[in-house]
């Protein structure tokens, strides 16, 4: 597998950001509203690049062919 269970706890996290984030903003109706203007961008963007780790990450648990070989 490409991913370990750990990206996929991290990839999890990340897209419940973005979820939450944009809730946030829709409940908010003020456009000029504290929430609107700085948690709920903070949120998502903070959200996206947990994304990024998520993905590039790379654990280097795993076994090494040619040292099984020997």
């Amino acid at each position: 597998m490409i991913f370990t269970p750990g990206n996929y706890k991290v990839l999890a996290v990340s897209v419940l950001l973005v979820i939450i984030g944009f809730t946030i903003m829709a409940l908010e109706n003020e456009v000029y509203g504290f929430i609107s203007l700085y948690i709920s961008p903070v949120l998502i963007v903070a959200g996206y690049l947990l994304v990024i780790v998520a993905i590039l990450k790379h654990d280097d648990e795993e076994p090494v062919e040619s040292e099984r070989a020997s």
